[in-house]
Order: C-alpha cells, then sequence, then structure tokens
C-alpha cells in the first residue's frame, strides 16, 4: 500500500506503454475508504509552448490535424519538452521548427498541470520577443500551416 495524499494505492499495473505516454490502472481506498480503480497517464515528456510576439504585437499560430480530437487544430508553436533538457530549450526548438521563428528574449509565464484528473502532464508556457523569421522545418510526421495574427 502506498499513500498519495487522502488516497491509497492498494496496487498498480502499467496496462500500456509507449515511447511517449504509460497508462496505469490503479485499484485505489478513496479518502472516504471506498474502494475503487483510478486510470492514469503519465507523460513522458513536458508539454512546451511559446507565444512568439513582433515588435507590432503580432503574433503566430499553427495549424495541423490533431488525431486523438479528428479534427484541424490552430494553436501557438508547442511540442514535447524532453525532461532532461532545459524547458527553455526545448521552446526555443519548437518556436524554431514549427513556424521557423528565433527570438532574442524570452520570458516564461505559465506553469500548469493539463488534464491533471488523469494525467501528469505538465505545461510550461513562454512569450518570445526580438523575433528574426526563417523558413520553418516541422518534423516528418507534422503538416502545418503558418498564420500571422495582427
Amino acid at each position: 500500500m502506498k499513500k498519495r495524499g487522502p488516497w491509497t494505492t492498494l496496487k498498480e499495473e502499467t496496462r500500456y506503454e509507449t515511447p511517449w505516454i504509460r497508462v496505469t490502472h490503479h485499484d485505489i481506498l478513496d479518502p472516504s475508504g471506498q474502494q475503487g480503480i483510478y486510470g492514469t497517464i503519465h507523460f513522458k515528456n513536458l508539454a512546451i509552448g511559446a507565444i512568439p510576439l513582433d515588435d507590432d504585437l503580432n503574433t503566430w499560430i499553427v495549424g495541423q490535424y490533431r488525431y486523438p480530437i479528428e479534427a484541424y487544430s490552430w494553436e501557438i508553436p508547442e511540442g514535447g519538452g524532453d525532461r532532461n533538457i532545459a524547458p527553455l530549450a526545448s521552446a526555443q526548438r519548437e518556436l524554431r521548427e514549427e513556424a521557423g521563428i528565433e527570438a532574442a528574449h524570452w520570458q516564461e509565464i505559465l506553469r500548469m498541470d493539463l488534464s491533471n484528473s488523469a494525467s501528469d502532464e505538465h505545461a510550461i508556457l513562454y512569450v518570445a520577443r526580438g523575433l528574426t523569421l526563417h523558413p520553418p522545418r516541422p518534423d516528418h510526421d507534422e503538416e502545418l500551416e503558418l498564420r500571422k495574427l495582427p
């Protein structure tokens, strides 16, 4: 048995694992003492995002089809950051790959836990200023569209 705050884990078992996530089944006692089950998703990478702003306060968003939601999505440049690499370095890489943008000045503006009732995915968001534009270099599995917004 293992205590997790007011919860008690009686047993846990990995049910599915990929290079990106691990899904675990937990037999638990909830805070009231009732026995139950809980499923959790462990994300092996951080969620890293960047909001590029030029001197006129324009920004860029990236469009791509997202398989899990079965829809096209417009979003800030974002991606996975290896937990063994500084989050800022991952943000700089994602902005350069997806939008072709390099920035001279970076400011961390937010840390948050996403879907925290079912996962441990942690996100870090930066604002990037002092921009230099280049052609994007997306990953092989990304078909991206770039849009500049005022």
